[in-house]
């Protein structure tokens, strides 16, 4: 294992981590991308695109590897994770076209990856979350790459910062309301107009024709209610929905040192990626 300010990089002798470098966008010719496998499948696996957290601003690779490996390793999923550009330097659109662009090469080498194609899924945490949602809009309106299922954990999903987890959240710990203000001034910039709906999902007329989802929200977070009100759009669309609340916790709570409540939602999106799979066998 390597070791990181005395915090052990997890491994997992049954995943193989590959990785490699894709074309993308004519502004970011390289994209970087770690492929997690299975070294025992039956056949083809269910696939993952995960993009990483961080506001927009931060994360990388090794901050997504943790769940990737355990979504590889316990859920029999080929995870491909996506070191997408970021913000202030790469504002919106930067981002979303980069996991788009990590999307349209994980269907298109499906096949050869082990990946089925009926089982592609998207998935991200925080603003990957955001990224994951952008994504199967993009996916939806440009009838591009067939998603099956999205994974949303405690998404950012809703610029306006309207709700009333955003107005009381100024004293949570790990993120506050004002975190998210900082975080929509770099990734969309101080003197924006309209805004996308692929940049903040929330803002899309209809999210009918959608996969279905899993969205998981942290009860003391600022993001808990938009999460929330997405989650009862997709219902009112007609697109499956299972909400997770995990209370008492904040927002990256599962990311934080080991505890029962972190322990039950990596064994719950375990569970729930493997339903997944079992729905399209």
């Amino acid at each position: 294992m390597r070791e990181d300010a005395n915090i052990s990089r997890p491994t997992d002798d049954r995943v193989i981590e590959v990785e490699k470098t894709i074309f993308g966008t004519k502004d970011a010719s390289n994209l970087p991308i770690r492929i997690y496998t299975p070294k025992e499948t039956d056949g083809l696996a269910p696939g993952l695109v995960v993009f990483h957290g961080g506001g927009f601003v931060m994360g990388d690779l090794e901050s997504a590897h943790p769940r990737c490996l355990r979504l590889s390793g316990d859920g029999g999923a080929i995870v491909v994770s996506v070191d997408y550009r970021l913000a202030p330097e790469h504002p919106f659109p930067a981002g979303i076209e980069d996991c788009y662009t990590a999307l349209q090469w994980t269907a298109n080498n499906a096949l050869a990856i082990g990946v089925d194609p009926k089982k592609l899924a998207v998935g991200g945490v925080s603003a990957g979350g955001c990224l994951a949602a952008g994504v199967t809009l993009i996916a939806r309106d440009q009838m591009g790459p067939p998603i099956a299922f999205q994974i949303l954990i405690y998404p950012v999903l809703d610029d306006r910062l309207q709700t009333s987890s955003i107005h009381n959240g100024t004293e949570l710990p790990i993120w506050n309301s004002q975190n998210c203000r900082d975080m929509w001034h770099h990734y969309l910039g101080a003197h924006r107009g309209v805004v996308s709906p692929y940049a903040a999902p929330a803002r899309a007329k209809s999210l009918s024709r959608l996969p279905p989802a899993y969205i998981a929200i942290a009860e003391y977070d600022p993001l808990r209610d938009e999460a929330m009100h997405y989650a009862m759009r997709l219902l009112q669309s007609d697109v499956p929905v299972e909400l997770h609340q995990y209370a008492g916790t904040v927002h990256g709570f599962d990311g934080l040192l080991p505890s029962n409540v972190s322990e039950q939602a990596g064994d719950e999106l375990v569970a729930v990626f493997r339903r997944f799979a079992r729905m399209y066998t």
